[in-house]
């Protein structure tokens, strides 16, 4: 007897291949949704596989069919996608949801958020942790953050009909991430760079959260329907360079941290994706107490898997562009100027 059927819209990517995985074994009859409809060699042969455009409204009517128990959706990204769920739920059709977000959303005291970073002082000045009581940024379309708070405010405004555990995600790592930030170190490391230029003193934190761990958070929340935002991150939020030295263990070598005060040099030296002024760490015991929510996985324990899919996608596709065109979008050539590395530690001798 299973506990109901759960569809989730996102399947194909790094935390949905998780999540279906988690509520199949869980004992839930799963439908997953993705853009291209395929499967992961993982789940298990009962879970139902089917194409989804999430933009459009009546193909999400009919994969939804006569009813979905849960909706986990984990691509919503506005409030027209709110709206859709709503809609359904309405009509009676979605029981509960339990919906990503990002900790994008969180401003400080002052009003300094992720889409002031790039001011001067405008990077924000977070409590350690960051409790879900924390300002946020007010709703908006111009930004992934503005558009992710209208999202969160339109499903609380439902919740008498679609109760919703909203989850705010860290920065999230595993296997299949299409921008992963540890690719950083580890084509460092394989390209024979022995030292690592680390600005902010090496101290930068930005709470990663492993994608098992959001999985296990969907899992108990879909056990538990409520109208609720919860923090979703690691039990440990590494320092840069503890997150250096983790992947060096993984990959057995040694690489020190040339640690140096400040931002990174002009030319972009000393950053890597984690690098920022003031730290990011999210608190966690909401979840814990809310779902009894306890991490299946830390960052340390977690980097095996991931170096190994790294290495294995480098080695197949030779230039790392075309490995991980999403990274490389992303962050563009200067995340591997070793030019401008080199030129800057010949200065500095």
């Amino acid at each position: 007897m299973t506990k109901g059927n759960v569809l989730v819209i996102g399947a194909g990517g790094q935390m949905g291949r998780v999540a279906v995985a988690a509520l199949a074994e869980d004992g839930w009859e799963v439908t997953a949704a993705s853009r291209g409809g395929g499967r992961d060699a993982a789940w298990p042969a009962e879970v139902r596989a089917v194409p989804l455009d999430r933009a459009d409204g009546a193909a999400l009517a009919a994969v939804v069919g006569e009813g979905s128990d849960v909706v986990v959706d984990l691509v919503a990204y506005d409030a027209e996608h709110a709206e859709q769920l709503i809609g359904l739920a309405t009509a009676g059709r979605i029981g509960s949801a339990v919906v990503v977000s990002t900790a994008a959303v969180y401003e400080d005291d002052r009003g300094r958020n992720f889409d002031t970073q790039a001011e001067p002082d405008g990077f924000p000045r977070y409590p350690v942790p960051v409790p879900e009581s924390q300002r946020t940024v007010a709703p908006g379309g111009a930004t992934y953050g503005t558009r992710k708070v209208r999202l969160e405010q339109r499903l609380a405004e439902a919740g008498d009909v679609l109760p919703t555990t909203v989850l705010r995600a860290g920065a999230v790592h595993g296997v299949h991430c299409r921008t992963p930030r540890e690719l950083y170190f580890v084509k460092r490391m394989l390209d024979g760079r022995r030292r690592h230029a680390l600005a902010f003193g090496g101290a930068s934190r930005f709470h990663p959260t492993h994608t098992s761990n959001i999985g296990e958070l969907i899992r108990l929340a879909a056990r538990a329907p409520g109208s609720r935002v919860l923090n979703a991150a690691d039990p440990q939020a590494p320092s840069v360079a503890e997150i250096a030295a983790a992947i060096g263990r993984v990959m057995g070598v040694e690489t020190p941290a040339v640690p140096f005060d400040g931002p990174p040099a002009a030319d972009g030296v000393g950053d890597t994706p984690w690098s920022v002024p003031h730290p990011v760490v999210l608190d966690m015991a909401a979840a814990e107490r809310e779902l009894g929510y306890r991490p299946l996985t830390t960052y340390a324990d977690s980097l095996p898997a991931t170096v190994d899919y790294l290495t294995a996608r480098l080695a197949a596709h030779g230039d790392w562009r075309e490995a991980f065109p999403a990274m490389a979008a992303t962050y563009g050539d200067a995340l591997f100027d070793y030019a401008s590395e080199d030129a800057w530690w010949a200065a500095r001798t």
